[in-house]
C-alpha cells in the first residue's frame, strides 16, 4: 500500500506533523490529496522557539513534511489493509490480443498519382 493510500484513511483522526524545518503542527484531519498535502482543521502551529498559534483550519504542502506523529489508539492493522482491486494478469493478456497493429509509418506521401 502506497503512504498516501495509507494518510488518505486518516479522516477525523487527532494527529502531529513534524515539517522539515522543525515546525510542530497539531490538529485534525481533514483530507489528504494525491500529493500529501494535508488539510487540517483546529490545528495548533508551534514554531520552533515561538509560542503556538491556533488556526481553524491549515493546508499542509506535502513536501515539506518529514514526519507523522499518529495517535496511540489507532488500529494500524485495519488501516494498512489494502482493499483496492487487483487486476489479474489474465485481463492484461486478453487486452494486449484484442488491439490492432496500428497503422505504422503511412504509405507515403502520394506522389506520382494525379
Amino acid at each position: 500500500m502506497k503512504l498516501v493510500k495509507f494518510l488518505q484513511k486518516l479522516n477525523r483522526e487527532q494527529v502531529t506533523i513534524e515539517l522539515k524545518n522543525g515546525t510542530v503542527i497539531q490538529g485534525t484531519v481533514v483530507g489528504v490529496d494525491a500529493t500529501m498535502n494535508c488539510h487540517l482543521k483546529k490545528a495548533k502551529v508551534t514554531v520552533r522557539g515561538k509560542n503556538p498559534v491556533a488556526y481553524a483550519t491549515l493546508s499542509v504542502r506535502g513536501s515539506t513534511m518529514r514526519a507523522w506523529l499518529l495517535p496511540e489508539s489507532l488500529n494500524l492493522d485495519a488501516l494498512l489493509v489494502d482493499d483496492t482491486p487487483k487486476k489479474s494478469l489474465v485481463q492484461k493478456s486478453a487486452a494486449n490480443t484484442t488491439q490492432g497493429r496500428g497503422r505504422g509509418r503511412g504509405r507515403g506521401r502520394g506522389r506520382g498519382r494525379r
